[in-house]
Parts: C-alpha cells; sequence; structure tokens
C-alpha cells in the first residue's frame, strides 16, 4: 500500500444537530463549536445518507468514509464486516444533549425497518456522561401490558403513568433493543451507541410546539406494530469498572462496547484477532494513542476510527482517561 494512502486511527468532523430539545452542553464541555443554544446531537461516525462523516486529520483529511470504505474494504472494516455489510457503516455514534425531555419514542427492528424503510432497525446504548440533578430516563413500561392500555393511556394523554422512570447518574449505562419505548429526560449528557439507522417511531411529545407553533408529527400508527409490550426488565447494564484494563460493558449482535479507564499507565491493545474496526470514544479526560509510529491525542468529547488492518494498540494518560471502545 502506499504510504500516503496507509491506514491510521482517523477522526472525523462532528455533524452538529439542532434540536427542539437541546442545549448547549456539546459545546461547553465537548468542545463542539457552535452559535447555536439548541444543539441535541453530534454525529460523530455516520454513514446515514445525507450526513456521511468526512475525515478531519492525517493526509486522508477531507475523504469521505463511504469513500473510505469503497477504496480500503476490508482494511478498513473488517473482513466479516464488509462481506456483511459492503460499503455501508453498521453503527452510528452520537453524543446528545438534552436540555429538554426528547419524545417518548421507539425504533424498529430489522425486520420492519426494511419492509417500511430499507433501513436497518435500531437497537442501541447510552452511557451517561453528565447528568444534572434529578435527571432521569424512560427505559421500557412500568410491567407489561396490553396493546389495548397502552392505545387507552395514549389517547387519554395518560402514557406517563405506564412509563419506567430511572434516576440516573455519572457513569450509568442503558441498553435499548428495538420496539423499547424510551425517551431521554432533560438535563442528560449521552454517549449513544447505535445501528446505523435514523428512523424513529414518536409517540408523544409533552404537547410542544415548535417555533413556527406546530406540533412535531406523531408516529402512533407505525408504533404499534413495532412496540414491545413485555417490559423486561434487562436494560440497565451492570459491568466492572476496574482500573487499568478492559471492561466488558455490553455485548449484543449489532456490536461490543468495552469500558477502559487508564490512570497513568499503558495499556497494550492486541487486535490480531478481532476482524473489525473498532471506534474510541473518549467520555472524560484526555490522553494518547499509539499504533506504531503514528500517535493521535484523544479527549474529551472526540472519538476516533481504528481501521480493521490496526493489530496493536497502546493507550496512556498523564492523568486519566476513560474510553468506550466498540467494535462489531
Amino acid at each position: 500500500m502506499n504510504e500516503d494512502n496507509k491506514l491510521y486511527p482517523l477522526k472525523f468532523h462532528p455533524i452538529i444537530k439542532e434540536k427542539i430539545w437541546g442545549g448547549t452542553k456539546l459545546d461547553r464541555l465537548l468542545n463542539k463549536s457552535s452559535d447555536s443554544s439548541i444543539v441535541g446531537e453530534s454525529w460523530e461516525l455516520s454513514a446515514v445518507q445525507d450526513n456521511v462523516s468526512i475525515v478531519a486529520n492525517g493526509v486522508l483529511q477531507g475523504t469521505s468514509l463511504l469513500s473510505l470504505i469503497e477504496e480500503h474494504k476490508e482494511d478498513l472494516v473488517g473482513k466479516k464486516v464488509y462481506q456483511q455489510f459492503g460499503v455501508q457503516f453498521p453503527l452510528l455514534i452520537k453524543f446528545i444533549d438534552a436540555h429538554k425531555d426528547l419524545s417518548i419514542q421507539l425504533h424498529p427492528n430489522d425486520k420492519l425497518a426494511k419492509e417500511r424503510h430499507n433501513s436497518f432497525g435500531k437497537t442501541e446504548m447510552w452511557y451517561v456522561m453528565q447528568a444534572d440533578e434529578g435527571a432521569n430516563l424512560i427505559v421500557d413500561f412500568k410491567e407489561k401490558i396490553t396493546k389495548e392500555t397502552y392505545q387507552n393511556a395514549l389517547e387519554n394523554n395518560q402514557i406517563e403513568g405506564l412509563l419506567n422512570f430511572e434516576a440516573i447518574t455519572k457513569g450509568d449505562s442503558y441498553f435499548i433493543s428495538a420496539g423499547k419505548i424510551h425517551a431521554i429526560g432533560k438535563g442528560a449528557l449521552i454517549a449513544e451507541i447505535q445501528q446505523t439507522s435514523d428512523i424513529t417511531y414518536r409517540v408523544y411529545d409533552w404537547g410542544r410546539k415548535d417555533k413556527s407553533g406546530n406540533s412535531r408529527e406523531l408516529h402512533t400508527e407505525l408504533a404499534l406494530d413495532a412496540l414491545d409490550f413485555n417490559a423486561e426488565k434487562n436494560f440497565k447494564l451492570d459491568y466492572d469498572k476496574t482500573i487499568n484494563t478492559v471492561n466488558t460493558l455490553a455485548t449484543t449482535t449489532y456490536f461490543q462496547t468495552n469500558f477502559i479507564h487508564i490512570t497513568e499507565n499503558q495499556i497494550l491493545r492486541d487486535y490480531s484477532i478481532q476482524d473489525s474496526f473498532k471506534v474510541l470514544m473518549c467520555v472524560e479526560g484526555s490522553g494518547q494513542i499509539e499504533t506504531g509510529s503514528f500517535t493521535e491525542k484523544i479527549s474529551l468529547g472526540e472519538t476516533i476510527l481504528l481501521p480493521a488492518s490496526i493489530s496493536e494498540l497502546g493507550i496512556s494518560s498523564e492523568v486519566e482517561i476513560k474510553l468506550l471502545e466498540i467494535y462489531v
């Protein structure tokens, strides 16, 4: 491979999304520069149509993520990933600032999403980076209910009484399977890992209006067949937080997420047996990564894509750093 085209740890320009419920934390806390006071999301790594990430560092600066996959194929994403997904990137990586409550919503599974939208479904997970006092999340129903009970509550603006509210603190993590009703509450700053999909079924929006005085679209009928009414309490992720080692956070069909907390010491990661790209999201502190002769700093709010061709990674910090490590 030409040295100019050699793959290395890649940073991308964030794709900033204004939202009716957004705020200023992504700018103030994560250095996502914006003049807007309603920034809700920073898409860190995306192959969603019309929202494809662009490289921000090194000789490949200005290249789109899809162009990288087309050129480098399995060297970038891994042989099995490329065989399954081709030039489509399977994950969407975000930071989310909920200045106000998000709508109560859910996402279709792979089957429904393919049939209705020619899209992947959306299974996702959240890691709480910061939470204001009293912040919470809505995850699932309080108990198993019938479709009729749900419809009646929705029609009478009583759906809140059916929902499970979770008080949150920094470091909490949740797994949201497709079909599970949920919402991020005001005051939460979240790192989100999900399938590549922008399909959301909004079922309740707290009666609010946009700046033009209009209510946002609801997807009441579409949601009915997609909803999981079983209320299985398996959404909060219990995980080890042992310092200077790799801790399993979430193992799913769609992605593996690990939690790494480093204090001064260097961790060496052997990727030689993992046939996948890796993503590092910095959720606290700062440090640096090393791959052969290449060194790159990473700090709070930054995301790095490690090509599958990288077989070994060193991570170090002069003070401390907390990372989410994600791969397929």
